[in-house]
């Protein structure tokens, strides 16, 4: 019995011993018991706050620094309201558990680890508590836990899969440890910024990836400096901060009143200095939406303060107010961008990659709804430590929220109306002796070359002549009266800068098209047919006859045409938008087709094809009619394009057939791709799988799609099994009109029936576009027949084609 008080004195010592780890065997118990890192650097234990000794917390410290500075807690929002005898420990389960003196759990790790016996905690000098298992796996750390505070080496995971990571909440107050009103974590919706939340509202917003912050940014001084790095993998996107070797202690911290700030502890006057801190000071513009709509803080002045952009005037007195334009934008009406460099880019973005800047631009100028852009080329660290390049492409869309202006940022693109007025300023020349010799020297030589090449004009013009005499002798659809324009070649070079790349609208099967200005400022678009082929041949000679005289306003407009020497030359209209297999393939630009123009666009298209097949003198069969021969105009409204392949049929001709099958697979009818035979109704049945295209957003081919040969088979079974609106695209269900959708689909599936005979002819099917209310009759199952080259009955010696995503002829705007 002597004995006895030596053994429990033993045993205490051995309880409250003084160490960097917790096994199963000891525990912590407050209120001298501590864990210490294996240098010293924190410390582990129990503690409270000044203002209240009868509440206790657990928490980590820096522990050889005089001013005590947390940087973790445990149990922030559970304290131990009886702090006598508080306990933590290592359960049976390698759970780190927080009990009160009661013996009740007041936090716990959670772990849930079975056969983890030998479980033990370590505090190491980085302050992250790790638990570990006897084979020295880590199951929890505290690291992937934080409060308030950020230390070197700690993985801040913004993101994990569509989720968003980690939270830094602040305190409550200066010596309240509880859950505070301010957190910061990462932008739910955008990898490319970060939040510092008041509640459930944006205080301050930082953008992460801009041309500085790409790879990473160094803080501090020449001999010590805190470095961050992003890192975005396929799951995780997360931010580790490091220090230089030698550095002080540093950290960074959400204190109670919203303020991000980055530390660093002075030996000199023991006590932490601020190197950053965001928002910059309380009072300022710094915080989110001060200047309000289209307003930015300008820190390059002195005291940073709300300012207006060019084109703006401020909206009442109050800076929060934001400011308004000078001049509004109208849809249609002359505008132009406005560069603001060194930009802090503003909220509520969308995010468009793989763009590069000239078609970022012309992504946001087409749209009148896009109120600016911006565009930087990224370098982000990859998986396993590799980087990517890649491109953003940021668009905005109604007010412009949280700018500010600095060195460092982004330059945006800000939309303007032009001023009403506006000329172009005139200068008088002064001419001098030596302007006028040289002037009329070049007049000389001027001369001279207009004499030598004059001759060489009237050729081609009697070349244009003869051709031209040649089409009216052989076709009907000539007057002997008419005068078709004949453009001169010279201009037509000058207009195309010379047939330039950088003029190049696309490219297809019989030659390219070019971009031109002609005089007058007139734009057009150039098609250039291929030197020597004898199909360009027959596709100039088609274009010329078939569409000279044809004028609809769904049909794009044949402006004249140039012969000189080798080259064809066709001059259309210019439509400054391009093909809508462009926006309707496209996830990131078929948001711009809702379904009221998706909706306009088939009554255009059907309304162009009436027009060839009835309304126009002749019967005419385009026979290539798919989404990439459909152009756009400005208001997006389609006109049909690429009349190559087209055919004239004349008195009562209802059909005929080819020895060359010509178009594109997926397009073409049953009859035309196996037999040759073609007729109004092979355009009929290409409508129907366009229509049906427009409808679901898919191709018809249907890649995505593995059960199904084609989207015809795929659109019959979603019919047949009454869930006709799961073909709707994603983009428009929620915003579509029911009525028109279904009526939609049920026309394309008439047109796409197997035989001829029981498509409807387009002036049926205008009638029912324009009649939601029209008795249809109900479709029969299309055939569903491989579209290969292989399978196409061959019934002359060529067979011409193309495939589902390349168009024969290109005639785009860009």
């Amino acid at each position: 019995m002597a004995y006895l008080p030596v053994l429990i004195y033993l045993l205490l010592i051995s309880f409250c011993k003084c160490d960097d780890q917790l096994t199963q065997v000891n525990r912590l118990i407050s209120p001298s018991g501590k864990l210490v890192s294996k240098s010293g650097v924190f410390a582990l234990g129990f503690f409270s706050p000044a203002t209240s000794n009868q509440s206790l917390f657990l928490g980590i410290w820096y522990n050889n620094i005089p001013e005590r500075t947390y940087v973790w807690v445990a149990n922030r929002d559970n304290p131990i309201t009886t702090p006598s005898s508080a306990m933590l420990a290592i359960s049976n389960s390698s759970d780190l558990v927080l009990s009160d003196s009661k013996g009740r759990t007041v936090w716990t790790t959670m772990a849930n680890v079975t056969g983890g016996d030998g479980a033990y905690a370590v505090l190491l000098d980085s302050g992250n508590l790790v638990l570990r298992l006897s084979n020295n796996a880590t199951i929890w750390q505290s690291f992937d836990h934080p409060t308030d505070t950020i230390l070197s080496n700690m993985k801040i995971l913004l993101r994990y899969k569509e989720q968003v990571g980690m939270r830094l909440v602040a305190w409550k107050g200066l010596d309240d440890p509880t859950t505070g009103d301010f957190s910061c974590s990462g932008d739910p919706s955008s990898d490319l910024q970060v939040f510092v939340w008041h509640g459930t509202k944006p205080y301050y917003r930082s953008i992460v990836l801009d041309s500085v912050w790409v790879s990473g940014k160094a803080y501090g001084s020449s001999t010590s400096f805190m470095y961050q790095t992003y890192v975005n993998t396929q799951d995780e996107f997360y931010v580790i901060y490091t220090t230089s070797d030698g550095s002080p202690y540093m950290r960074i911290m959400l204190d109670y009143t919203g303020t991000f700030r980055l530390l660093s502890w002075n030996v000199n006057s023991s006590s932490w200095a601020i190197y950053s801190q965001r928002p910059a000071a309380i009072g300022d513009c710094d915080p989110y939406g001060s200047c309000g709509p289209f307003g930015y803080c300008d820190f390059t002045s002195v005291i940073p303060r709300c300012q207006c952009p060019d084109g703006f005037e401020p909206n009442g007195s109050n800076s929060s107010s934001g400011c308004r334009r000078k001049q509004q934008l109208r849809c249609g009406e002359g505008n132009h961008f406005m560069t603001m460099p060194g930009m802090k880019l503003p909220d509520k973005f969308f995010y468009v990659q793989d763009r590069s800047f000239e078609e970022c631009a012309a992504e946001c100028s087409r749209n009148c709804s896009c109120t600016a852009y911006a565009y930087t080329n990224l370098t982000i660290t990859g998986s396993p430590g590799t980087t990517a390049s890649q491109s953003r492409c940021l668009l905005w869309v109604g007010e412009l929220v949280d700018m500010a202006r600095n060195n460092l940022g982004d330059n945006l693109y800000l939309r303007l109306a032009d001023s009403p007025g506006h000329k172009k300023s005139r200068y008088v020349v002064k001419v001098v002796v030596p302007i006028i010799a040289c002037v009329l020297m070049l007049t000389c030589i001027y001369l001279v070359w207009k004499w030598i090449s004059k001759g060489e004009k009237r050729n081609n013009e009697n070349q244009n002549r003869a051709m031209l005499g040649n089409f009216r002798a052989s076709h009907e659809v000539y007057e002997q009266n008419q005068e078709f324009p004949c453009i001169n070649f010279e201009d037509v070079v000058t207009a195309t800068n010379n047939f330039s790349d950088s003029n190049m609208l696309g490219e297809g099967g019989f030659g390219k098209v070019y971009k031109g200005k002609l005089g007058g400022g007139k734009e057009v678009a150039v098609k250039r047919l291929s030197t020597g082929s004898t199909q360009g041949l027959e596709h100039f000679t088609n274009e010329v006859v078939l569409i000279a005289k044809l004028q609809h306003k769904n049909l794009v407009r044949l402006l004249g045409c140039c012969i000189h020497g080798d080259d064809k030359l066709l001059i259309y209209e210019y439509l400054p938008n391009k093909s809508l297999d462009h926006f309707l393939f496209d996830p990131a630009s078929k948001f711009i087709l809702d379904w009221p123009t998706r909706f306009k666009i088939i009554k255009g298209v059907a309304r162009g094809l009436l027009y060839l097949h009835q309304d126009s003198r002749l019967t005419i069969i385009h026979r290539d009619l798919k989404t990439s021969n459909i152009l756009l105009d400005a208001d997006m409204s389609p006109k049909i394009s690429d009349f190559g392949m087209a055919r004239i049929f004349g008195g009562n001709q209802q059909e005929a057939n080819t020895n060359r099958v010509v178009g594109t697979y997926g397009y073409m009818s049953p009859e035309y791709a196996m037999d040759g035979v073609f007729s109004v109704k092979s355009d009929i049945y290409s409508f129907g799988v366009i229509l049906l295209e427009i409808v679901s957003g898919l191709k018809i081919s249907l890649p995505q799609l593995m059960d199904f040969p084609n989207l015809l088979a795929y659109a019959w079974r979603l019919w047949k099994d009454d869930k006709t609106m799961d073909l709707v695209d994603s983009s428009i269900a929620e915003s579509c009109s029911k009525n028109e959708v279904l009526l939609c689909i049920h026309i394309g599936l008439l047109c796409v029936q197997d035989n001829p005979n029981s498509r409807p002819l387009m002036s049926s099917v205008v009638f029912m576009l324009e009649n939601e209310q029209a008795a249809l009759p109900a479709p029969i199952q299309p055939v569903y027949f491989a579209h290969r080259a292989s399978e196409t009955k061959q019934t002359g010696e060529n067979t011409s084609s193309s495939n589902n995503n390349m168009s024969l002829t290109v005639l785009e705007g860009r």
